[in-house]
């Protein structure tokens, strides 16, 4: 995912990055997704420590700037536009979140999840996304679905999500991009 030099505060997340291609790609697949015509934002990152935000905030400075931060949900989160985007599967992405760690507790630390923006009416949102992806994936043991609509304070644009997730791997959908979520909170 990472070209060249990586700043050592990210080396766990090199280190999972052919792990989570693995889960990412697994996952898209089983749901008969296909990744190529899709326009990914972000990537995420979880982790259950606040020493690991710490120390994967110092690292993403190294190789971006910080564009956004502020608390969503109860805890702060972090947005880094990077120098070099990450090639992931086969998008090049340039924009990855880092949120402190909340209640929940994850299985593993590191890369967690994609996000694609699917542009359109945001009440139609779960429709257009569920029908990219197979009936037959989307009903298999151990996949699940759900709706959610994170709001941080100031954001005028509705950003409804639908996530779908092996427990390994999540791919999310949104209609607005995390630029256009972020420029409309300077615009009120």
């Amino acid at each position: 995912m990472f070209s060249g030099n990586v700043a050592e505060e990210l080396s766990d997340l090199v280190n999972s990055s052919s792990e989570f291609l693995r889960y990412l790609n697994d996952l898209a697949a089983r749901l008969g997704l296909d990744l190529v015509d899709l326009k990914a934002d972000h990537i995420a990152v979880r982790c259950n420590q606040p020493a690991t935000a710490e120390r994967w905030k110092k690292g993403f400075l190294q190789h971006g700037v910080l564009f956004s931060e502020k608390e969503i949900n109860g805890r702060p989160v972090a947005l880094f536009e990077l120098h070099e985007p990450l090639t992931v599967g086969p998008w090049q992405i340039s924009v990855v979140e880092l949120p402190w760690p909340g209640e929940r507790v994850y299985r593993h630390e590191g890369w967690e999840h994609v996000e694609i923006v699917l542009p359109g009416d945001e009440e139609q949102l779960s429709a257009r996304a569920i029908a990219l992806m197979s009936d037959e994936g989307l009903s298999r043991p151990g996949i699940s679905v759900k709706n959610s609509a994170p709001k941080g304070a100031g954001e005028r644009l509705l950003n409804p999500t639908l996530a779908v997730s092996d427990g390994n791997v999540t791919i999310k959908f949104h209609p607005w991009s995390l630029k256009e979520v972020v420029e409309s909170e300077r615009a009120s």
